[in-house]
């Protein structure tokens, strides 16, 4: 009789949370395009929203001011909106892969030392390519940056696995406590080469890592887009995958599932979207940990739902939080790093204080 009466008083959530999870992308798609929208008309050379089709090329009579909106779109605004998107996108769906593959909501590329990895990469290629021993490399430096970046958090994650795994399983604990420790060796690399850069070198190295989208440019957004489209259809591929592995590794494996390649897979599309993202934008926290734990509560635990909600979500915190980053200080712009840990860390601090409410039960 109880269990009949716990059925019944599941199904009213199990039914609203169903509705809430097939209205989700429809309804995130929506707010992206809002946010986009009026993240087009706002910034130093504000376009009212009257001139925006004609800026956009989509009506209208070709004037000055016209002419000077449509430079000001598609040279700045319009490459900086899409790469953040793509960044945002990225960097949700590498902390939901993680914390699928692990099992817990505080894995995060940047609080376990991805992210970090990939900047001292990138930091190091900076110097390397700036300097007399690297200089026949030097017009390359846009190319390597990705490379090394990815190269980077690739070798982190690797050197995570490999520290918090023995005998085929996974410590979480180790993970997490191994990834701090990584984390102060990257930045301890990055201060060290600070100490050692010119004064160029060092203004490019403290924009890794502060974060910013200031040089986001077409040709970095065409650098996004490859590994976003790559990401979500191998998102597609380990869905499945994701969803047994909560249950443990052992049921996930007499469920059908090589765990240990869905874990080489997932590591892989990790350090892909963590290092791209690292690459264009620097070090950016806690997007992995705020999106995919808030989405979970509204849409459920359902990787093929909450992987691609993660990377809409993403896209809709990365833009928004672009736009008040460039002003909310005008016409000076304040890093993007720090308004994400402003927004993030009272969150994290909430599902720290939930997970110890939860253990004390």
């Amino acid at each position: 009789m109880s269990a009949a009466v716990g059925i019944e008083a599941r199904g009213p959530r199990h039914s609203a949370g169903r509705r809430a999870a097939s209205f989700a992308i429809p309804l995130l798609l929506v707010v992206l395009v809002i946010t986009a929208i009026a993240a087009l008309t706002v910034g130093a050379a504000g376009i009212p929203l009257s001139r925006l089709p004609a800026a956009l090329g989509l009506a209208g009579e070709s004037t000055a001011m016209t002419a000077r909106d449509q430079l000001v779109l598609w040279s700045i605004r319009i490459p900086r909106i899409a790469a953040a998107a793509m960044i945002g996108g990225l960097l949700a769906a590498a902390g939901a892969i993680m914390q699928g593959l692990f099992r817990n909501p505080l894995a995060d590329p940047a609080l376990v030392g991805v992210s970090s990895g990939g900047a001292l990469a990138a930091a190091s290629a900076i110097v390397f390519t700036d300097s007399r021993f690297g200089e026949a490399l030097r017009f390359l430096q846009t190319e390597l940056l990705p490379l090394a970046a990815f190269a980077g958090s690739l070798a982190t994650t690797a050197i995570l696995y490999g520290i918090s795994s023995r005998s085929g399983r996974t410590s979480i604990a180790i993970f997490l406590l191994a990834g701090v420790a990584i984390t102060a060796i990257a930045n301890a690399g990055i201060g060290l080469l600070v100490f050692i850069a010119d004064d160029r070198q060092l203004r490019d190295i403290t924009f890794w890592m502060l974060g910013s989208m200031s040089g986001a440019t077409w040709t970095k957004a065409a650098v996004l887009a490859p590994i976003l489209i790559a990401g979500l259809a191998a998102c597609a591929f380990i869905a499945r995958g994701l969803d047994l592995l909560v249950l443990g590794e052992a049921d996930a494996f007499h469920g059908g599932v090589d765990v240990e390649r869905l874990k080489r897979i997932s590591i892989v599309i990790v350090s892909a979207m963590t290092g791209v993202a690292v690459s264009i934008s620097g070090v950016i926290g806690f997007v992995g940990i705020v999106v995919p734990h808030l989405l979970r509560l509204v849409i459920g635990p359902a990787h093929r739902l909450l992987l691609p909600a993660s990377v809409l979500s993403g896209a809709i915190l990365m833009v928004g939080a672009d736009t008040l980053a460039r002003t909310i200080v005008a016409p000076a712009e304040m890093p993007i790093g720090i308004l994400t840990a402003a927004v993030g860390a009272p969150v994290f601090l909430f599902i720290l204080l939930r997970q110890r409410g939860l253990a004390a039960l």
